[in-house]
């Protein structure tokens, strides 16, 4: 929107308030409020269009109220353009790294305009110099930097809101907005990629006839697309490269409507259907990289209070991610921005829950990870966060940084033994029966003794980063030369079996084996107490050739296929079947644990092992290293639990045999 032709001569100016922080439109006008602890000034860039080679208008902000500067502009209106200069020190072994020549992103812009357009002015210094970041550029890069949005966040939602699908009731499909669309022949084409296209018909009639009751999606947040990826013709396809933390990606909208509206209907369409909506989050680091990295956003706003540096050396980033940066959780105004971001997810967007990438990050006070830290106590005493689903990526990086089964009360956790052990019991691998038995019962070790439930166990066997299904029982080592890394990147722990011939192949009898060895991940997966959480496209035979570190393949490698062979189609009704008969039978999705006792005045056990002789398990042959099948008899009558009604739930007592 043209500011130059909106406003005769001068913009009028007024001194605004500190809160909220972002641009926020009230109706009459606009505040814009910027956190910067240790910034000399702060000017507001206007811009009339995303071609613009520089700004409209240049704003310095005099106010400044408990280090947040602010402005309001009455003439302001939504779909202004804007980003901020931020002057300062520019001493990057003191962790200072100002520098006005770049315009930068409003931390808590609510869309995004234009993509990064690389260009060595995206970077705070002469690159390729030597001593590179210790001297500052003073190159503009206006013409370059993501600008963004002032936004009218009012919405028509009707009555909807979030739907608290019970936990243990609960059913995840993991999936990609485009990956999931783009190839769909009956989505319509303008909407094939975007988050109408998850919206449309076809894709939730195929999520209601598999009968998942939420979908978990892949970061949405605005990202950006890394320098070396783009020159090598690729792109962060998955999205862990987070710019804005309350901005939806605009590159997943259609032509329909504004991309904020879009992503609403999305959620609310989803939601008429039954089916929740839990995003995939990184707070734990952003787009900025390490001190080589580009100036962007919180980089160039205030260094030192965003970002966690090396104690003795500023210079410097501690990295826990792997990623270049971890954001300072030690900063109050840091957790206020990620609060501020979840807040808004639920209450503006509404949101059912998040998946936190590498959350150990997020909870380490100084080194160590702190199970009780900051973060956590935050969240755990919000009456907003608080209420959603909370799930946890429990590791990040650093030294301790795995943590499976060590989360506070809320939180539930991506089991990651729970996958290392199925996979290596249905390879054939030797003395897994006895954990095999404790990650089907819902991994009591990990989770009872905190006082949590079996729901806190997010079962799977399969996630966006590694080996789809198909894969995992094609392929004994990865195939990842697309990326264009000589095949170095991704995990060489796969835990996998091509059942004797590397990748596709006729063999009739090795065919066979695979889709056995599918039937038995997927029924072992459903079947298991805990969340189930499948990889979507799984339930159709996805495959990416071997690659298990797709997060750069934007393109038929990673996009679903939807032309399916005959195999494929008796695989997803298999599936399909699997799921019905977890939704039919309480006993399979408990919501408290076994415990191998007997029911009051009953010989029956809640639930009892048994070898293939047909006896219960002894200790020698829980220890065994040859035994490799198993049977578990689930007591129907040791649900205990009352339905909706008060009535107490019996089921039917059931056999599985593995």
């Amino acid at each position: 929107m043209n500011v130059s032709r909106l406003v005769s001569g001068r913009l009028r100016i007024m001194p605004g308030r500190p809160y909220p922080l972002g641009a926020t439109w009230d109706g009459k006008g606009v505040n814009f409020a910027l956190f910067s602890e240790n910034a000399d000034a702060v000017e507001l860039c206007l811009f009339d269009t995303v071609a613009d080679q520089k700004e409209s208008h240049r704003l310095r902000l005099t106010e400044q109220t408990n280090h947040i500067w602010h402005i309001y502009l009455p003439d302001a209106r939504p779909g202004w353009l804007y980003g901020y200069r931020v002057y300062g020190a520019y001493d990057p072994a003191a962790g200072c790294r100002f520098n006005p020549a770049k315009v930068l992103v409003d931390p808590y812009a609510k869309l995004i305009a234009r993509q990064v357009k690389w260009d060595d002015a995206m970077f705070a210094y002469p690159v390729g110099r030597k001593g590179e970041d210790l001297t500052k550029d003073d190159r503009d890069n206006a013409a370059f930097a993501p600008l963004a949005v002032v936004v009218d966040t009012a919405f028509t939602w009707g009555g909807d809101c979030r739907l608290d699908t019970p936990w243990h009731r609960t059913i995840i499909y993991e999936t990609h907005v485009k990956g999931l669309t783009t190839r769909h022949p009956d989505v319509p084409p303008e909407l094939r990629g975007t988050y109408a296209g998850l919206a449309s018909e076809p894709v939730i009639n195929h999520l209601l006839n598999l009968g998942v009751t939420a979908v978990e999606l892949l970061p949405v947040h605005h990202a950006v697309d890394d320098r070396h990826l783009v020159q090598r013709g690729l792109r962060n396809y998955w999205g862990y490269n987070t710019l804005s933390f309350f901005a939806p990606d605009a590159r997943y909208a259609s032509s329909t409507m504004n991309v904020v509206d879009e992503f609403k209907l999305m959620v609310r369409t989803l939601h008429e259907a039954g089916i929740e909506v839990i995003l995939d989050v990184v707070y734990n680091h952003t787009a900025e990289g390490n001190h080589l990295g580009p100036t962007l956003s919180l980089r160039g706003i205030d260094n030192r209070a965003y970002y966690r540096l090396v104690p003795n050396n500023q210079r410097f980033y501690m990295d826990f991610t792997g990623c270049g940066n971890t954001l300072n959780m030690l900063h109050p105004q840091v957790l206020q921005l990620i609060m501020d971001s979840l807040r808004y997810w639920i209450q503006e967007m509404h949101i059912d829950g998040f998946r936190f990438d590498l959350a150990s990050a997020l909870a380490r006070e100084l080194h160590a990870v702190d199970r009780l830290g900051a973060f956590f106590d935050i969240i755990q005493q919000d009456p907003v966060i608080s209420q959603v689903k909370l799930i946890a990526e429990p590791w990040d990086l650093g030294e301790g940084g795995y943590q499976v089964g060590n989360f506070p009360v809320l939180w539930t956790e991506w089991n990651g033994k729970f996958r290392d052990c199925i996979r290596r019991f249905w390879k054939g691998e030797g003395r897994q029966v006895a954990e095999f038995a404790t990650r089907l019962a819902g991994s009591s070790d990990l989770y009872e003794q905190g006082g949590r439930r079996p729901h806190a166990s997010i079962n799977f066997v399969t996630a966006h980063d590694g080996f789809t299904l198909n894969d995992l029982v094609s392929y004994n080592g990865k195939h990842n030369e697309a990326n264009g890394e000589d095949n170095r990147d991704g995990t060489d722990d796969n835990i996998s079996w091509n059942g004797g011939v590397e990748g596709p192949t006729d063999d009739p009898a090795i065919t066979a084996l695979r889709e056995k060895q599918k039937r038995n991940f997927m029924a072992t997966l459903l079947l298991s107490q805990g969340v189930p959480m499948i990889c979507g496209g799984d339930e159709i035979g996805r495959t990416q050739s071997g690659n298990n570190n797709a997060y750069c393949q934007d393109n038929v490698l990673s996009w679903y296929h939807w032309e399916l062979t005959p195999e494929q189609k008796n695989f997803f009704e298999f599936t399909r079947h699997v799921i019905g008969l977890l939704k039919a039978h309480p006993v399979l999705s408990r919501r408290t644990f076994f415990h191998g006792r007997h029911l009051r005045g009953s010989e029956i056990k809640d639930i009892a092992w048994f070898s293939p002789t047909g006896q219960e398990m002894t200790d020698e042959e829980w220890n065994a290293e040859a035994v490799r099948f198993l049977g578990v008899l689930l007591a129907g009558d040791a649900i205990n639990e009352l339905d909706e009604d008060g009535r107490v739930i019996r089921g039917e007592t059931l056999l599985l045999l593995l």
